[in-house]
């Protein structure tokens, strides 16, 4: 057995059958040991931001670790935008990256460079192998950094020789790491804070929105009169019809401030404290209000499910005390079409179990709105800021959940970065309905040019935020790698275009030409 051979087998033996991959030359013996190694699924990504970011969506939904595969530094510098949002959603990835043959690195080749550098701008766990006797041990080790607690990204560097060396051998899965309980003092302390008389909430993130965790959530704001409020972006939120709704954090500093105005506790969970998405002149980057004291409940590395139901049981919440979402669903939309009727035809029409992977950005705005009773679904967003994001988890979401059907909301510039994703889609067959909100315009930036105080804007300005001449023909685009598209101009077209779409298996592209809102 090579060193590629016990990688590949070690992995499966720790849970992660899927690698998302764009190899090259030294990554070869680990493509060459895919026929050794049946149990692994390797998933074909035609840019290496797709491979990371399926990684990030499939583990989001899977619960454990995907693998990567990329060639050498700059094939982990084509991923790393992804390999960010991975990062600040504490997702698990094991990213395996590729290296030149040990002997072969002094002579500085052409596609030499530090891959420790730049896996360090996501990583903190880094890891070169260096011995073919050790990599299965490292790659172990990898899967057990990922997989958490806390869960984050794993760089295993591969270097080509100690991937193709024989006399390796595959090594059993090191133990699963058991999160750190959260402190009875602790727990009676917050009791104690959302007990008294000064105005407190809660607020939530990470797994803390999954759905019992939620549930406990809101059987203490409901038990104490405190407030409950998620992070703008988190990983993974468990809505819909018969879950916990909960008002995410606005994106916008101003209204975001208005949700928090009066606190004096804040109690924060599997979260940071609050900050503004950017700087901007004249406005606070600390979002948490002054005299308000911040408390830590649970982190990245504790038991938040088990914190929360001990809280709950410390402010003694009655079982029944959570507040549930009704069922409830929007007319079908009529007439021109708008963003705002995308988002009440989805409300409409999307299924139980469905998985929303959203970057529709501002087209996107009314989703959450107008989905809020729709039938239990899961909602991955944004989490790094990262754009080309949607596309890509859409994918991976599909591969750990191919039963159930997702929907990517996509906004036009957004899906330029990544669209090679459909081509993955299309050859996979994954059950993934794209929602192509096209405004012709990076129309998130129209707005922050106003908000960062850039009033002085001409005609060369507003060009770098538009996206005609040419026109995006995003139908051509899908089509043209494998994915059947259509578009919509009217409410009664997006509709029955919809309808369709969801009456097949297999990736569908609807592109929904909208006016900006912005």
């Amino acid at each position: 057995m090579n060193g590629a051979q016990a990688l590949i087998r070690t992995l499966v033996d720790a849970g992660v059958d899927v690698c998302f991959m764009n190899p090259g030359t030294s990554e070869m013996h680990f493509v060459a040991a895919l026929d050794d190694v049946p149990e692994m699924h390797g998933v074909l990504a035609l840019f290496e931001g797709v491979a990371t970011g399926a990684a990030d969506g499939y583990a989001r939904m899977a619960d454990r670790p995907a693998a990567t595969l990329l060639h050498l530094g700059p094939g982990l510098g084509n991923g790393l935008a992804n390999l960010h949002n991975a990062r600040k959603g504490h997702t698990p990835v094991v990213n395996i990256v590729g290296d030149h043959a040990t002997y072969h690195k002094q002579f500085d080749a052409q596609l030499e460079s530090d891959i420790e550098t730049v896996a360090r701008n996501v990583s903190s766990w880094i890891r070169t192998s260096t011995s073919t006797a050790d990599l299965a041990r490292d790659t172990a080790e990898a899967v057990a950094v990922a997989s958490g607690p806390p869960a984050q990204v794993a760089t295993l560097i591969l270097p080509a020789d100690v991937s193709w060396t024989e006399g390796a051998e595959p090594v059993t899965p090191n133990a699963a790491a058991t999160p750190n309980t959260v402190d009875p003092a602790v727990i009676a302390q917050l009791a104690a804070v959302l007990l008294g008389d000064e105005h407190a909430a809660l607020f939530i993130g990470g797994r803390a929105c999954r759905a019992d965790a939620l549930v406990d959530a809101s059987r203490i704001v409901n038990t104490t009169g405190s407030k409950l409020i998620a992070e703008t972006f988190p990983s993974r939120i468990e809505r819909g019809a018969g879950r916990v709704p909960v008002d995410r954090l606005a994106y916008l500093a101003e209204f975001a401030a208005m949700q928090l105005d009066g606190l004096k506790h804040l109690i924060v969970v599997d979260t940071k404290p609050p900050v503004s998405f950017f700087a901007y002149p004249g406005k606070a980057s600390d979002l948490v209000p002054e005299g308000c004291t911040v408390h830590v409940l649970a982190g990245t590395s504790d038991d938040v499910a088990g914190a929360l139901a001990a809280l709950a049981s410390a402010v003694d919440a009655p079982a029944d005390a959570a507040t549930i979402q009704a069922p409830g669903r929007p007319d079908l939309p009529t007439g021109p079409l708008t963003a705002e009727g995308v988002c009440s035809a989805l409300g409409a029409l999307m299924p139980e179990g469905t998985i929303v992977s959203d970057e529709g950005n501002t087209s996107g705005l009314f989703a959450a709105g107008f989905t809020a009773g729709a039938p239990a679904h899961d909602w991955l967003t944004l989490t790094g800021g990262a754009i080309g994001q949607g596309l890509p988890a859409a994918l991976g979401a599909a591969v750990a959940c191919p039963d159930r059907q997702v929907i990517a909301l996509e906004s036009d510039g957004s899906a330029m970065y990544t669209m090679q994703a459909w081509w993955t889609m299309a050859r996979e067959q994954l059950n993934v309905i794209t929602i192509l909100f096209n405004n012709s315009s990076y129309a998130v930036l129209n707005m922050e040019l106003q908000r960062v105080g850039a009033t002085n804007v001409g005609v060369k300005a507003k060009e770098m935020l538009d996206l005609t001449r040419p026109d995006l023909d995003f139908v051509a685009l899908a089509t043209g790698m494998g994915v059947p598209a259509t578009r919509a101009t009217t409410a009664e077209e997006f509709v029955a275009q919809f309808q369709a779409a969801l009456a097949t298996t297999g990736p569908s592209v609807i592109e929904a030409i909208v006016a900006s809102i912005i």
